[in-house]
């Protein structure tokens, strides 16, 4: 996967819904599990077998908000991701990704 490509358009759309969900179950204090298992079922139904996606996501958000103020919320939505399935592999190279976006902000 060349992260320097742009993505689908139908990528793009599916991979804002996966942040966004995950962003809207993150919270401020560890979640319960009821929780957790609700916001881990919304994000792989919505996946749907896009494993890549839910690691590109995960990997962004793990990445761009390194040492942010609300990098605990972050990190709490990239763990849902991880736990919704994302493929662990592809992971890594998404944080770099995530830290050279927060480098060279548009």
């Amino acid at each position: 996967m060349l992260l320097g490509c742009l993505a689908p358009e139908a990528d793009r759309i599916l991979g804002a819904k996966l942040s966004g969900t995950a962003q809207r179950h993150a919270r401020w204090r560890a979640l319960t599990p009821a929780e957790e298992a609700e916001a881990v079922a919304e994000l792989a139904q919505t996946a749907a077998g896009r494993t890549d996606l839910l690691a590109q996501e995960a990997g962004l958000a793990l990445g761009y908000n390194e040492n942010r103020q609300d990098e605990a919320r972050h990190n709490q939505a990239a763990e849902l991701l991880i736990k919704a399935g994302a493929d662990q592999e592809l992971i890594p190279q998404w944080i770099e990704e995530g830290r050279r976006r927060a480098r060279n902000p548009r």
